[in-house]
C-alpha cells in the first residue's frame, strides 16, 4: 500500500453551519410573508408560498453552512490546512496569528491585501491569519474564518502569534 492509498488524518475538522436562531428566524419570515400572500390569495394559490418558501429558505440556510475547514494528516505525518477545496501545506506557513471579533473588521477592511485568500462567514467571530513563505506564490497571506482558531493551529503544528 502506498501513502496515497492510505487514508488521511484528520485532526482537526470543522463545519461552518449558520447560527441556529437562524432557522427559527428564517422560517418564521417565510411564514409571516406567506401568510400575508395567503390572505389575498384564496384556494391553492394562497399555499404555493408555503410550499415554495420554506424548503427554499431551509436550502438556503443549508447551502450557507456547507464550507468546512480540516487539518488533515497524511501517511507521512505532512499536515495540510483545507478550506473547501483550498489545500495549503503546512511547509509553506511563516507565521500565524489568531484574529479576534475586535480585530475582524480592520483585517478584513483597509488593512486587506487584495491578493491574499479570504474565506469569511459573517456569523462567526474568530480568524486565523496564516503568512505565507512560498516564492512561487503571490497570496501573500490566508485569513479563514473558524469557531476554534487555536485548535486550528495546534491541529497545523503552527504556534498561533497572538
Amino acid at each position: 500500500m502506498t501513502n496515497r492509498d492510505r487514508p488521511a488524518e484528520s485532526p482537526y475538522r470543522e463545519r461552518q453551519w449558520v447560527p441556529m436562531w437562524w432557522w427559527p428566524a428564517a422560517l418564521g419570515l417565510i411564514g409571516l410573508m406567506s401568510a400575508t400572500i395567503h390572505l389575498g390569495q384564496p384556494g391553492i394559490r394562497g399555499w404555493l408560498p408555503y410550499a415554495v418558501g420554506f424548503p427554499l429558505a431551509a436550502w438556503v440556510l443549508l447551502w450557507m453552512g456547507r464550507h468546512r475547514v480540516e487539518v488533515v494528516a497524511d501517511a507521512t505525518g505532512v499536515r495540510e490546512l483545507r478550506v473547501d477545496r483550498a489545500h495549503l501545506p503546512v511547509t509553506y506557513v511563516a507565521r500565524a496569528a489568531v484574529v479576534p471579533r475586535t480585530a475582524k473588521s480592520a483585517a478584513l477592511g483597509r488593512q486587506l491585501d487584495p491578493a491574499a485568500y479570504v474565506q469569511h462567514r459573517p456569523w462567526m467571530g474568530s480568524m486565523v491569519l496564516l503568512v505565507l513563505d512560498d516564492p512561487d506564490d503571490p497570496t501573500p497571506y490566508w485569513l479563514v474564518s473558524t469557531r476554534h482558531p487555536d485548535r486550528v493551529l495546534a491541529a497545523l503544528g503552527v504556534p498561533s502569534a497572538g
